[in-house]
């Protein structure tokens, strides 16, 4: 087994987890699984009320990062104002191609899909599918603008609101 470099994390920071979005490491500890002495993240998701233990040496091989920086989140914030881009693809694979992006923990790929699955008051209602990713999108978006601007998640969500509002006056 090939020792990876050991992320440079520590507790209290505020970490990218791909599949679950942004959480904060709580502890760094060590326990033994089958056999194998492990150094663990303990990695707490406050609102999905989770706690994830992710082993020090695969963080970085999983993708997990630290958050990103305050202009990779005004980019990502411009990436909204930008006009939707909608394939002509079949729903099923779209579907596909944006549980992707929101799963790839990139702050750009999920604002892409808040961009392209944002409905104005004017438009077509969402489909049920359409909206269970537009809101997981938008909820990964909101959390790491919180985490990166230091405020709280409704001041996060008004902040892009009014990007995307903005957008379509």
């Amino acid at each position: 087994m090939s020792k990876m470099k050991k992320p440079d994390f520590h507790p209290n920071d505020f970490v990218v987890y791909p599949a679950h979005g942004v959480g904060k490491i709580m502890s760094i500890e060590e326990q033994d699984i089958a056999g194998i002495r492990l150094e663990l993240f303990v990695i707490s998701f406050e609102k999905d009320k989770m706690t994830l233990r992710v082993p020090t040496h695969k963080a970085t091989e999983i993708g997990m990062r630290s958050l990103s920086t305050p202009d990779v989140v005004t980019k990502a914030l411009d990436t909204l104002k930008g006009k939707a881009r909608v394939k002509r693809a079949m729903w099923s694979r779209r579907a596909q191609e944006y549980e992707q992006k929101i799963n790839s923990g990139d702050l750009m790929a999920i604002a892409e899909v808040v961009r392209d699955l944002h409905r104005s008051d004017d438009q077509r209602e969402q489909s049920y599918s359409e909206r269970q990713l537009y809101e997981a999108a938008l909820e990964r978006l909101t959390r790491e603008v919180a985490a990166v601007a230091g405020v709280d998640e409704a001041g996060a969500q008004k902040k892009v609101g009014e990007v995307l509002v903005g957008r379509a006056a």
